[in-house]
C-alpha cells in the first residue's frame, strides 16, 4: 500500500509551489515557448511523473499506471466522442446538406454575432446538457466553422459560451456525483448553484457579442442577446432550485432558442455583421443589402433532412441518458439509476468491458483530503455500446443512407476525420493522463489543502479550487469528486455553510473549462487547428483568469455580506 502525501516538504506553501511546476510548465509551454499541443503535453507529464516520484515518492509503477490509465480514458470515451462528432458533422458536409442547414440558419438571421448566440450558446448547452465530454464544443465550433467564422475564434467563442451550463452538464452528473460523495442532498447544492449562476448566464452572450464586434455590436444587438441570456437564466435559476441538477441545461437551451427564434421573427439588428473567413476582416452589411449574401430557397423537405440528423442526435442522446437504458448495461451488484443495488445483471450488461489497474488498488487516499481512507478507482471500463461516442456514430450510420452519402464516401471520410486527428487524439491521451497522475499522487489535494489554509480568505478561493480541478482534470465531475469533501471540511471549520463551498467548487469550475489541455485539443481538433493549441490558449486564458476572480469575489459576498442568497 502507498498512501498520498499532501505535504512532502514540510510545509504547505513550499509543496505547494513545487506542485505548481507542472502546470506553469504547461503554461509555459503554450503561452512563451509556443509549442504544440502535444509536445506541452508530453512536458508537462514529464515533469509531473518526476515531482510525483522523486518529491511525493510515489512508486514509479504506480505513478506509470496513473498516467496509463488516464490516457486511456483520454481516448474512451473522450476522444470517442470528438471522432464520432466529427465524423457526424463531416458526412452532413459532403452530402451537401450542411449548406442547407447553414442557409437555414442564415435565412433565420445572416447577423454572425447571433448565430454565435443560437448555435454557439443556446444549442451548445442543450448538447452540454445531454452529453458534456467535449462533446458540445466539438459540434458546435464545427458548425461555426461553417458557417464561415475563422476556426480560432470558432473554438474561442464556443469554449467560452461552454461556461454557462458546465456546473449541470451530462444530466446534472457534475453536482449529482458530488452530492453523493460529500453526503448532501444533491437539490440543495443545485440550488446553491442555481443562485450563483444565472448572472454568468446573462453576461455570456453579451459577452461573445463583445469579443466579436466590441461595444458597437452590443449597442446593435443588445435586445437579442437579452432575450437568449435572460431566458436562459431564469430557466436555470427555476430548474436548478425547484427541480434538481438534471434539467437546468437541457431545458433553458430548449426555452432559450425558442425565444430567440420568435422573437428574430419580429426583430432584426439594423447592420448584418460577417465575419470574412478568408482575410480575417470584419465587414458590415445594412438590412437591405442582406439580400447580396444570396441565400438559396430550398424546399421545406430539404431543409428538414438538413436539419434531421442533429435532431436525431438530441433523441438518441436522450435515449442514452435515460435512467432505464443505462440500467441495461448494469452488472449484478451494481448501482441502478433509482439506486437500488441490481440483484441481476442488465441484458447488456457483457458489452462493458472491464481492465484492473491492480497497481493502482494500492493507491491510498487518506485525509484531510478526504474524509476517511480509501483507495482510488482502479478499474477501467470500456462502454462499447452505452458511451456517448456510441450514440453519436449511431447518428452519424443512420446519416449515411438517410442523406445519400455513397458508402465509399462514407469510410473514406471516416479514414480522413482519423487521420487529421491523430495529433488531437494523442493530445488529448497526454493531458488527461496527466491529470491522473495529478489526482493519484497527491499533487492536485497540495495545491487545495494549501488554500484551505487562508482562513475566511478561503471564500474568495474556493473557486478558484474547483478552476485549478477543472484545468487539471478537463471535467467539473472530476474536480468536484476530487475536491468536494476538502471544501465540505473547510466550510465547517470555518462556520459557513458547507453548499456555498461545494457549489463555489462546481461554479468555479466552469470558467476553468476554456482553458483546460483537454478541452483546448478538443476545440482545435473540431476547428482543424491541431498543433494550433498555444493560439487558442492564448485567446481564452485572459478571459478565464478574469471571470474566476469575479466568481471568488461574489462568493465572498455570499459567505460575509449576502448570506440571504444561501437556500
Amino acid at each position: 500500500m502507498w498512501n498520498q502525501v499532501y505535504d512532502p516538504l514540510g510545509n504547505p506553501w513550499l509543496s505547494a509551489l513545487v506542485a505548481l511546476i507542472p502546470i506553469a510548465v504547461f503554461f509555459i509551454s503554450l503561452l512563451v515557448l509556443k509549442l504544440k499541443g502535444h509536445w506541452a503535453g508530453l512536458l508537462t507529464v514529464v515533469s509531473a511523473i518526476i515531482i510525483a516520484v522523486f518529491i511525493y515518492e510515489m512508486p514509479m509503477d504506480k505513478a506509470l499506471w496513473s498516467f496509463a490509465y488516464g490516457a486511456f480514458y483520454g481516448l474512451w470515451p473522450i476522444a470517442w466522442i470528438i471522432i464520432a462528432a466529427i465524423f457526424l458533422y463531416k458526412l452532413t458536409v459532403k452530402s451537401g446538406y450542411f449548406d442547407i442547414l447553414r442557409e437555414s440558419i442564415i435565412a433565420i438571421t445572416p447577423d454572425q454575432r447571433i448565430q454565435v448566440i443560437l448555435i454557439g450558446f443556446c444549442f451548445g448547452a442543450f448538447l452540454e446538457g445531454a452529453i458534456g465530454f467535449g462533446g458540445p464544443v466539438a459540434i458546435t465550433a464545427a458548425l461555426l466553422v461553417g458557417l464561415g467564422l475563422r476556426p480560432l475564434y470558432a473554438a474561442g467563442l464556443c469554449l467560452i459560451a461552454n461556461t454557462a451550463p458546465v456546473a449541470f452538464g451530462a444530466v446534472g452528473v457534475p453536482i449529482t456525483a458530488m452530492a453523493g460523495a460529500v453526503n448532501v442532498p444533491a437539490i440543495e447544492i443545485s440550488a446553491m448553484a442555481g443562485h450563483m449562476l444565472p448572472p454568468l448566464s446573462l453576461f455570456v452572450p453579451f459577452f461573445l457579442v463583445f469579443l466579436m464586434n466590441g461595444f458597437k455590436g452590443v449597442k446593435e444587438t443588445w435586445p437579442v442577446a437579452l432575450v437568449a441570456g435572460g431566458s436562459f437564466a431564469i430557466v436555470q435559476y427555476l430548474t436548478a432550485v425547484y427541480s434538481g441538477p438534471e434539467l437546468p441545461d437541457i431545458a433553458s437551451a430548449v426555452v432559450s432558442i425558442v425565444c430567440v427564434a420568435v422573437f428574430l421573427r419580429f426583430w432584426q439588428p439594423k447592420n448584418i455583421f460577417t465575419f470574412d473567413a478568408a482575410d480575417g476582416k470584419n465587414t458590415e452589411n445594412t438590412k437591405g443589402a442582406s439580400a447580396a449574401l444570396e441565400i438559396k430557397k430550398h424546399s421545406t423537405k430539404e431543409i428538414v433532412l438538413a436539419w434531421l440528423p442533429f435532431v436525431l442526435l438530441i433523441g438518441v442522446i436522450l435515449i442514452w441518458t435515460a435512467g432505464w437504458f443505462k440500467d441495461l448495461f448494469v452488472g449484478a451488484g451494481g448501482k441502478l439509476s433509482t439506486g437500488e443495488i441490481a440483484q441481476e445483471a442488465g441484458i447488456l450488461a457483457a458489452s462493458v468491458l472491464k481492465f484492473d489497474f491492480a497497481s493502482l488498488k494500492e493507491v491510498i487516499q487518506i485525509p484531510p483530503a478526504v474524509a476517511s481512507e480509501k483507495a482510488v478507482k482502479s478499474l477501467f471500463e470500456i462502454p462499447i455500446i452505452n458511451a456517448t461516442g456510441t450514440s453519436i456514430l449511431i447518428v452519424a450510420l443512420i446519416t449515411i443512407p438517410l442523406l445519400r452519402v455513397k458508402l465509399g464516401t462514407a469510410v473514406a471520410t471516416f479514414g480522413e476525420t482519423l487521420n487529421e486527428m491523430k495529433w488531437a487524439i494523442f493530445t488529448i491521451a497526454l493531458v488527461v493522463g496527466f491529470a491522473f497522475v495529478s489526482n493519484y499522487s497527491g499533487i492536485s489535494a497540495t495545491l487545495a489543502l494549501a488554500l484551505a489554509q487562508t482562513g475566511n480568505a478561503f471564500a474568495f478561493f474556493s473557486p478558484i479550487v474547483g478552476w485549478i480541478g477543472v484545468f487539471l482534470t478537463g471535467s467539473d465531475t472530476s474536480s468536484n469528486l476530487l475536491f468536494g469533501t476538502l471544501q465540505q471540511l473547510t466550510a465547517r471549520q470555518l462556520g459557513i455553510d458547507e453548499v456555498l463551498f461545494l457549489a463555489a467548487n462546481s461554479v468555479g469550475g466552469v470558467v476553468g473549462k476554456m482553458i483546460s489541455p483537454q478541452s483546448i485539443a478538443i476545440a482545435c481538433a473540431a476547428v482543424g487547428l491541431a498543433g494550433k493549441e498555444s493560439e487558442l490558449f492564448r485567446f481564452t486564458v485572459k478571459y478565464s483568469i478574469l471571470f474566476v476572480i469575479g466568481i471568488g469575489l461574489f462568493t465572498y459576498a455570499i459567505a460575509f455580506y449576502m448570506q440571504w442568497l444561501i437556500p
